[in-house]
């Protein structure tokens, strides 16, 4: 919260209030509270925003990639789709887990979340790439949700 108070603090001091000037003052107020750990105590804060950060890039890596890898099916002559229905059982617990795990899958062109088991320890996804079912698994299980649920716990 308090790094939000001084991005909006810096916006407001430094006229006009724009989109870059909120990110140079959160990355400040980051700078600050960073620096003033010793005096305000140690906190996970730090450590949380860095996974956020890697969990965004993640995400947008594995977009773009599977963006091109669809276009590159869509505008050559040969069919590489090798379609399944993978289960996938989830170390997520909890329906805010569960639901943006599924909705990553689902925002990732050549996959879908299709069902969540209903003792919730399984979800079932297609792929369109799916040559082997357990390299996509594994790439779900130690990708997305490995690192969606090092943000949320």
């Amino acid at each position: 919260m308090w790094n939000i108070l001084l991005a909006l603090a810096w916006g407001a001091l430094n006229e006009p209030l724009t989109a870059s000037n909120l990110i140079v003052g959160f990355v400040l107020g980051y700078a600050v509270l960073y620096l003033a750990q010793p005096v305000i105590g140690p906190s996970r804060y730090f450590t949380k925003v860095r996974q956020v950060i890697g969990l965004v890039l993640f995400f947008l890596w594995e977009l773009i990639l599977a963006n091109l890898r669809v276009a590159m099916d869509v505008i050559t002559p040969h069919y590489d789709m090798t379609p399944a229905v993978i289960a996938i059982p989830l170390d997520a617990q909890s329906d805010a887990e569960i639901t943006l795990l599924a909705n990553m899958i689902t925002l990732t062109p050549g996959t879908l979340s299709l069902d969540v088991s209903s003792d919730r320890k399984t979800l079932y996804i297609h792929a369109l790439y799916a040559k082997d079912c357990d390299a996509v698994r594994r790439n779900i299980k130690n990708g997305f949700e490995k690192r969606l649920l090092e943000v949320l716990r």
